[in-house]
């Protein structure tokens, strides 16, 4: 093979290689970057997608749903459900302990359309862990495999997955690891492992050691969670782990250029220049719209009273706008003062 042609191959390979690497396939679902949002109840509602959409994310899940309260048909639960042509592709994560309501509510979720399922084995709060859900499967693996059995059964078309921490109280990475080997006996797509235990809560430091250790212990997919603010964080983050793909959570709060900053670093080498204020102004007037649109006025400033604070909390001025908005009564008040804001 001639020399310029050796040596094209050879980058060529290398170039598809790395695209791949950027790239996440989960059965029926093919993702053009490895980066998901994770799901975070009273944040990633229809506005927080659709804002992050026109940013760059591709792949977000619905906020968190009680498979208990979807079974019985209960309408703020049907209300967190809401699409729009352009949220796609889009997830849907399923809590509860019962591994028969969890595959019903699975058939009611294929049944909407929803291009993946998800199920919690992380959320930490007490009201969910005490009957059982989230986090507490941890401890019952057993339990936690009856539930995979039972979905899975269920699913015809979209892949099924289970996000979990590393443990309950152990760090190790071990119950995580025991889950993990059930959730890939069983046919789940990939796990997605939050580097903390139940007891540590939010606090603390992800262990993405713990992570790593999973990703060594099988061969499904496996998503890393937990602290990835900037594309720094996701960089250093990955080659601890060598994780097969992304989940970015509260970094994402009011900064939806993080995943195109992410996947531009880890595909091509260099970080994006950062949004100006006049650029953060326009993607908070953009969400205070969608709000508006989508959960009416009344709703909508009591949403907006957090989720503005989100795109200015790195300003000098953050604080004095954060009471500013908490007094505020309308929407319009809110629009003002974003367009009034100082930096």
């Amino acid at each position: 093979m001639p020399y310029t042609t050796y040596h094209l191959a050879s980058f060529v390979g290398g170039l598809l290689s790395v695209i791949l690497r950027a790239m996440l396939t989960l059965k029926s679902l093919k993702l053009k970057t490895a980066i998901m949002q994770s799901p975070m109840a009273g944040c990633t509602d229809l506005a927080f997608r659709l804002v992050a959409r026109k940013y760059g994310m591709e792949f977000a899940f619905s906020e968190m749903i009680s498979a208990d309260a979807l079974v019985r048909a209960n309408k703020k639960t049907l209300a967190l459900l809401k699409r729009h042509p352009q949220d796609t592709p889009l997830g849907v994560q399923l809590v509860g302990s019962n591994p028969n309501i969890m595959a019903e509510a699975a058939i009611m979720v294929e049944s909407l359309g929803f291009d993946l399922l998800d199920i919690n084995l992380g959320c930490p709060v007490r009201k969910v862990v005490a009957p059982g859900g989230g986090s507490a499967l941890l401890r019952e693996p057993n339990k936690a495999r009856i539930i995979f059995q039972a979905m899975i059964k269920k699913i015809k078309k979209i892949p099924l997955t289970a996000k979990m921490r590393i443990g309950f109280q152990d760090p190790t990475g071990q119950e995580a690891i025991r889950i993990a080997k059930h959730a890939e006996a069983e046919g789940l797509a990939a796990v997605t492992i939050h580097g903390r235990t139940r007891e540590q809560g939010y606090s603390g430091k992800s262990d993405w050691q713990a992570i790593a250790r999973v990703k060594q212990a099988i061969s499904i997919p496996v998503i890393g969670n937990g602290d990835i603010t900037t594309a720094s964080d996701a960089l250093e983050k990955k080659t601890i782990s060598h994780c097969d793909g992304l989940m970015v959570a509260r970094g994402a709060l009011g900064n939806p250029w993080l995943y195109q900053n992410i996947d531009s670093l880890l595909r091509h080498g260099h970080k994006l220049p950062p949004p100006d204020a006049n650029e953060r102004k326009k993607a908070a007037l953009l969400h205070l719209k969608y709000e508006r649109d989508f959960e009416g006025e009344k709703i909508a400033v009591l949403k907006l009273r957090s989720i503005l604070a989100w795109y200015f909390k790195s300003y000098p001025n953050a604080s004095v706008f954060r009471s500013q908005i908490h007094q505020a009564k309308s929407t319009k008040a809110l629009r003002s003062l974003i367009e009034e804001f100082n930096y």
